[in-house]
């Protein structure tokens, strides 16, 4: 690993009812549940996470769900609108017949930059991909009773952010964050970094005359880009500023650290650390089994806990 960004490191995004988001993500993908807490912001609302077994960077998929009184999304220009998860070649005929089954809303296989996807939606309608990659990832999925290793998600392979206008967006991309332009197919653009091999690639899709998005139930809340360490986040932020971007301080998310910056072309990104893990507050055996909460929250926990939805 180098001093830079490391591909992508978590998916922040918006949901409605908590059970049928946990439901969906463990049961019918078969994600790992890593982390049970609660938002920082609004204690009395969950944050899930869920990723691979040891809820390693690049396979982090992240959840506030807000509830029936959320409002429902729109994708649109200056978001996050799909995200893409990469599986083993030859399996996305399974997870067709696996959506079926399940009433997942599906659309047909189809091919872009020479690889087979399968775009579907969860029950909030956020827009997810499946994509089959070669032998180059290496990543070891984590597997259910169902949904076994052959066939399983392996983490992130892209997101694609939908704007206006791609020049801006792919400044920062390639001089601050060291990405390159590596394909191109009609008015959708690839860049990757090779500083990782794995989650490491963004979309863009450019469309001028593009409405806005509105971000609720079923969007992309941010995306979050990983650094190695404290030492490198701050170097970047250092970068960021001098552009004349607002960017955060330094936030402590008890899992990671955190900076955060809307990009030119509206959406939200965040740098995180790896340090100091998902193992710093339970085993990695027990992952996403306990309630933990942020010590300013401990005090409350029995009102907490009485406000949160019980998970099964």
């Amino acid at each position: 690993m180098t001093n830079r960004i490391l591909g992508l490191h978590h998916i922040t995004a918006i949901a409605g009812d908590a059970k049928r988001n946990f439901d969906f993500y463990t049961k019918v993908l078969g994600l790992r549940f890593i982390k049970k807490t609660v938002n920082f912001d609004d204690p009395q609302t969950y944050h899930f996470y869920f990723g691979d077994y040891e809820g390693t960077p690049g396979t982090i998929l992240t959840f506030f769900p807000w509830g029936s009184a959320v409002r429902q999304g729109r994708r649109g220009a200056g978001m996050a609108t799909e995200i893409g998860y990469s599986v083993p070649k030859g399996s996305l005929e399974w997870w067709k017949q696996r959506f079926e089954e399940k009433n997942v809303i599906y659309n047909n296989i189809a091919e872009k930059f020479g690889a087979r996807y399968l775009t579907f939606l969860d029950p909030d309608g956020l827009k997810l991909e499946l994509i089959e990659t070669d032998d180059t990832d290496s990543r070891k999925p984590f597997e259910t009773d169902e949904v076994k290793a052959n066939v399983a998600t392996k983490g992130f392979y892209n997101v694609t952010l939908t704007l206006n206008d791609a020049k801006p967006t792919a400044s920062i991309l390639t001089n601050v964050f060291d990405y390159k332009l590596i394909a191109q197919e009609g008015n959708r653009y690839r860049y990757a970094t090779d500083a990782i091999a794995t989650a490491n690639i963004i979309d863009i899709v450019e469309l001028p005359n593009e409405n806005h998005g509105l971000g609720a139930n079923g969007t992309v809340h941010h995306i979050a880009f990983r650094v190695k360490d404290d030492a490198t986040q701050m170097e970047l932020r250092e970068k960021i500023e001098a552009l004349g971007l607002h960017i955060t301080p330094q936030i402590d998310r008890n899992y990671f650290h955190s900076l955060y910056f809307r990009e030119p072309g509206g959406v939200l990104f965040e740098i995180a650390t790896d340090n100091p893990g998902f193992t710093v507050d339970e085993p990695v055996e027990e992952l996403g089994k306990n309630l933990k909460l942020p010590v300013q929250y401990e005090p409350q926990r029995k009102k907490i806990e009485a406000h949160l939805v019980p998970l099964n």
